[in-house]
């Protein structure tokens, strides 16, 4: 990653998804413009922790599933504040020479980007500061490119991040990072829906309208739209939680989805797996 010049504008004033995010994983990375949407998000949606520890569990089994596959190349847009176990952490523990490329708009996640180069000698990570809503900015960024082979498969992450591009513009957005990606590439997506708990998702959807931060749930048409060109692996567009491929695994103790005992609230989002033919 090239040097940052400067100091970095960290926006503490204005409340942002990745900080948000951080502070319902139990982070320590946000500020009070993201702690007071929270609590405005944790009103409409209590549940909120368990739903971004299903998305970092979800994250969890679906590298070891593609690195069981024999992808060694991941390029997760919406990388969020470091939280162990990152995707590189998880793709390196299969394959060591797994080559990890995250990309994110949020500055403080800049400045903590060095947490997330820190990986296997066999391996590559590297930081891209750029935003969803310009994927040839990032397709054409030189650590893109110097990192990632596209004539082999790439698996494109997108945890928890299309729901914050409204309208019909974010199929073009997904279509064209996965254009130069070769057969046998995936797209590897959460996506928030109102499918399950309708006043519940468009309650959270509301609070983080009037944080400032403009977002779209979307129902299951909506998400399989993303898949109409790929293969969907099993099992599916299913609920984040139940999204599993093959035997339920062991996960770590940082991304347990709920103690023992407790009900399961409603699902808030589908997970799904695609594979480029």
């Amino acid at each position: 990653m090239a040097a940052h010049k400067g100091s970095v504008d960290l926006e503490q004033n204005r409340a942002h998804s990745a900080r948000i995010y951080d502070y319902f994983l139990g982070g320590k990375d946000n500020y009070p413009a993201d702690r007071e949407a929270a609590a405005k998000i944790e009103q409409a949606i209590p549940s909120v922790r368990g739903v971004a520890r299903d998305n970092r569990a979800f994250m969890v089994r679906a590298v070891r599933h593609l690195s069981g596959l024999g992808v060694r190349q991941f390029l997760d847009i919406g990388t969020g504040i470091p939280t162990e176990p990152n995707l590189h952490q998880v793709a390196q523990e299969t394959a060591p020479d797994a080559r990890v490329v995250y990309v994110d708009n949020d500055p403080i996640v800049l400045a903590h980007a060095r947490a997330l180069l820190v990986g296997t000698p066999e391996g590559v990570t590297q930081y891209v500061e750029a935003d969803l809503t310009a994927p040839e900015r990032i397709l054409s960024d030189p650590a893109v490119r110097e990192t990632l082979d596209f004539d082999k498969p790439v698996a494109l992450s997108l945890i928890a991040l299309c729901h914050f591009v409204p309208g019909e513009r974010i199929y073009d957005i997904v279509d064209t990072l996965l254009a130069p990606l070769p057969s046998g590439s995936y797209l590897v997506m959460t996506h928030l829906t109102t499918d399950f708990d309708p006043a519940m998702v468009e309650g959270t959807v509301q609070a983080y309208r009037q944080s400032g931060i403009e977002m779209e749930a979307r129902d299951h048409r909506g998400v399989s739209h993303f898949f109409r060109d790929l293969e969907l692996l099993e099992p599916g567009i299913v609920a984040i939680e139940n999204w599993y491929a093959g035997e339920k695994p062991s996960l770590p103790d940082e991304v347990t989805e709920l103690p023992t005992g407790a009900p399961r609230p409603p699902a808030a989002g589908y997970a799904a797996m695609g594979r480029k033919k």
